[in-house]
């Protein structure tokens, strides 16, 4: 994310939602994943004392490491320096001993959808290639999308849950969208569902997909920045 907006951006209404509507917003990401009503225990960030808010997003998958031969299999499979992934929320949802992992992204305005890759490294780069090709297959996406150009990050967030299937993990992919940002700096905010649709299903057409073909471990939430948004 970039660093946090006074009333506006993702990271902002994130933290919200989070920390100040912490039932209802854990209601809802319940029903976005098809589990309704169960439990959701989102991990504590660590602290980054060089940052302005000095906390630091979980990265990779550094939260699962306690798992046997797991980081190895990961470094293997994804380079783990700089590009490393930086998640906007990570928890459990569900009762042990059958909790699932959450992976969560948010966005407030459509230029966070885009990105691109930006590795130089060629070991790197031949990582990320083999790891968005495997991703492709879980998805069934056209083999000739490209992935490191237009929506990068999403697509690297798809690789991640590749791979954790294939280590018999089951985790769930949640993309929440907020529904009424500022448009201040020239950010263009969604203030419907409606607004936002063909956005996400233009991101999908270029990842070589539908978004009704996603499976079902991939959920989107729109979400209003206030519950009192003009109808």
């Amino acid at each position: 994310m970039a660093p946090i907006g006074y009333g506006y951006g993702s990271e902002c209404h994130l933290l919200r939602w989070m920390g100040r509507h912490r039932n209802l917003f854990d209601q809802r990401v319940s029903e976005a994943v098809g589990m309704p009503g169960s439990t959701v225990n989102w991990l504590d960030f660590k602290f980054n004392e060089r940052k302005l808010w000095p906390d630091a997003e979980p990265r990779g998958l550094e939260f699962l490491y306690h798992i046997p031969n797991l980081k190895a299999k990961w470094q293997d499979f994804w380079p783990t320096r700089s590009g490393i992934h930086n998640w906007d929320a990570v928890g459990w949802i569900g009762e042990e001993p059958h909790q699932e992992l959450l992976l969560l992204e948010a966005k407030a305005h459509l230029a966070e959808l885009k990105s691109s890759c930006g590795a130089k490294s060629p070991n790197s780069i031949q990582k990320i290639d083999r790891a968005l090709d495997q991703a492709k297959q879980f998805l069934g996406a056209d083999p000739k999308a490209d992935w490191k150009q237009g929506y990068y990050q999403t697509a690297n967030r798809v690789a991640v849950l590749s791979f954790l299937t294939e280590q018999g993990i089951t985790a769930h992919l949640l993309f929440v969208y907020f529904i009424g940002d500022s448009e201040s700096n020239g950010r263009q905010c969604p203030k419907t569902e409606e607004e936002w649709s063909p956005a996400i299903e233009d991101q999908w057409k270029e990842l070589g997909v539908t978004s009704d073909s996603l499976p079902d471990r991939i959920h989107k939430l729109f979400l209003p920045v206030t519950e009192f948004l003009p109808k």
